[in-house]
């Protein structure tokens, strides 16, 4: 590993440790020539899996694409970095175990409404516009029914989002 201040390749690892329950390890490093500490982290390099378009084209699964949608969602709401790395963490890991080589685009976008869903109300349906391509006024409004009807159905979820009285 080469040292991020002087560039230097010798090194020894201080500390290991599990992190992200175990999916990655976090290592705890000191430059043997400058003796800078810094950190790394190694996780399981998995399959490339390819991601099949709507429109027939394939890219390269990725998981910084998956981070980056999920915090413009996320963005100015009370969801914390470690809840949206679970969140990508838990699907990462639902698609790897669920497909091999390829996977549609549909079944990542529908895995991260759900878990938006459980996150966090607003960023559910800021997801859910540009996913499901709202185009009017009315598309958000059904949307937000169909949260206060799942809310009303469960209780346990009107803890997640109290909904202020909207005319309609």
């Amino acid at each position: 590993m080469r040292c991020p201040k002087c560039g230097n390749q010798d090194d020894k690892v201080i500390d290991s440790r599990a992190s992200r329950e175990g999916a990655t390890i976090r290592r705890r490093r000191e430059c043997l020539s400058c003796n800078y500490r810094f950190t790394t982290y190694e996780e399981v390099e998995r399959a490339g899996l390819m991601v099949v378009k709507y429109d027939g084209r394939r890219e390269e699964f990725s998981r910084e694409k998956l981070i980056s949608g999920i915090k413009r969602a996320c963005q100015k709401r009370p969801v914390s970095p470690q809840a949206i790395e679970t969140l990508v963490d838990n699907i990462s890991q639902q698609l790897s175990d669920s497909y091999e080589g390829e996977v549609p685009s549909m079944a990542i976008g529908e895995r991260v409404i759900e878990g938006l869903r459980d996150l966090d109300k607003v960023a559910y349906v800021r997801y859910a516009s540009v996913y499901r391509r709202f185009e009017e006024a009315d598309d958000f409004v059904q949307e937000v029914d169909k949260l206060e009807k799942r809310r009303r159905d469960d209780p346990a979820q009107s803890r997640l989002f109290d909904l202020p009285n909207i005319k309609r």
